[in-house]
């Protein structure tokens, strides 16, 4: 498979390249690549292979097929999942996507096959009930089909079963049991690309991410959970690209290096359940090695005003982002609460270095849903 351009010489691209790790494809992309892939076969009788996509950054990788069937007016391709050097659980896994042609106006429905979860809890991107396809890849499959239907005479009404084998094995290894995702795994992926993990180099990019930003004179940057964060860093703070860091999950490792090496300005942007964990107190936001304590929320969703049953339901809420919904209805600004108490944390860290400290909690659409500092 094509590996990951990194562009630019400062930034998340560059931070990202002095990891000296191997990018990898998400789950999405692999289901994306073989939808893509079989159906071209239903309209073409020909399996392209390599198959190419176009991810949502503008990458253009192309995946190897590892399986491929055509019959009966369905098409199946399998594609292998490379997560290069992170030590994904998914990693080797047989992701397959087949794919049926529906009547005229139909327009694409997602099935989850053998190996892929269902949503049977509130409080996630998807309703319950739906397969546990997330909205992105999603979005990826149903551009890719309008591009094979232009590009070869189909309608783009089709059904899209996406089956990962073993899944429901792997599945154990993850969250999705607790989060009431039943009978497999989730598709997942924002930007179709998985971020090499390894502590020691994560915290060591960072730590060049500064150097480079103060070396460029800058005084303010943002230290982001991920690329939407990032891009809401640079919406609401106008910041070039040498001043965004890729935190990713090692808050503790920004805070404590900017502690030694002050900038004027640090803002911290981050997805709201990932945030609540800093609120709470913990400087590893990784879900191996810290949780949303919910609790902690319903605590401070008292501290805003919400009476015992609201509290009450917030500690019972199936995810962080569950919970925030519980208080928006409730006109409780448990956001604005959680990343008040992120920047208090946050300052501790600092001992008094003379940064000030702003947070900006956001939903997985990138909607600010609160801000302290």
């Amino acid at each position: 498979m094509a590996e990951a351009k990194s562009k630019g010489t400062g930034g998340r691209d560059a931070q990202l390249a002095r990891t000296g790790l191997r990018h990898g494809w998400t789950t999405g992309a692999c289901a994306t690549a073989a939808t893509t892939a079989a159906y071209t076969a239903l309209l073409t009788g020909e399996f392209p292979d390599p198959v190419t996509i176009t991810l949502p950054k503008g990458q253009t990788p192309a995946f190897a097929l590892a399986a491929e069937e055509l019959a009966d007016g369905r098409a199946m391709v399998g594609i292998v999942k490379d997560a290069g050097d992170d030590p994904d659980v998914t990693h080797g896994a047989l992701v397959r996507a087949t794919v049926r042609v529906l009547p005229a106006g139909s327009g694409v429905v997602f099935r989850a096959g053998p190996g892929v979860g269902t949503v049977t809890r509130p409080g996630l991107p998807l309703d319950v009930g739906e397969p546990a396809v997330n909205p992105v890849p999603r979005q990826m499959m149903r551009d890719h089909v309008a591009e094979v239907a232009a590009r070869h005479g189909g309608t783009g009404d089709v059904e899209i079963e996406v089956s990962v084998d073993h899944g429901e094995e792997i599945a154990r290894s993850t969250w999705n049991p607790r989060l009431g995702i039943l009978g497999g795994l989730s598709i997942l992926g924002t930007t179709g690309v998985v971020v090499p993990y390894s502590c020691s180099a994560w915290i060591d990019s960072i730590r060049r991410g500064v150097d480079v930003a103060r070396a460029a004179g800058r005084t303010h940057v943002a230290g982001c959970t991920g690329s939407t964060s990032e891009k809401v860093a640079v919406a609401v703070h106008g910041l070039p690209e040498d001043a965004l860091l890729d935190m990713g999950d090692f808050a503790g490792a920004v805070l404590k290096y900017i502690r030694r090496h002050p900038v004027d300005r640090l803002t911290i942007c981050g997805g709201f359940a990932k945030l609540s964990k800093l609120a709470a107190g913990h400087l590893d936001l990784h879900s191996s090695r810290s949780q949303v304590d919910k609790g902690f929320l319903a605590e401070l969703a008292r501290r805003g005003g919400a009476g015992e049953e609201l509290a009450a339901a917030v500690a019972e809420a199936n995810t962080g982002l569950g919970a925030l919904q519980l208080c928006a209805a409730e006109g409780v600004a448990l956001g604005d609460l959680v990343a008040a108490a992120a920047r208090e944390q946050a300052l501790g860290v600092l001992r008094g270095a003379p940064v000030a400290v702003d947070i900006i909690c956001i939903d997985r659409a990138g909607t600010v849903v609160g801000r302290a500092g």
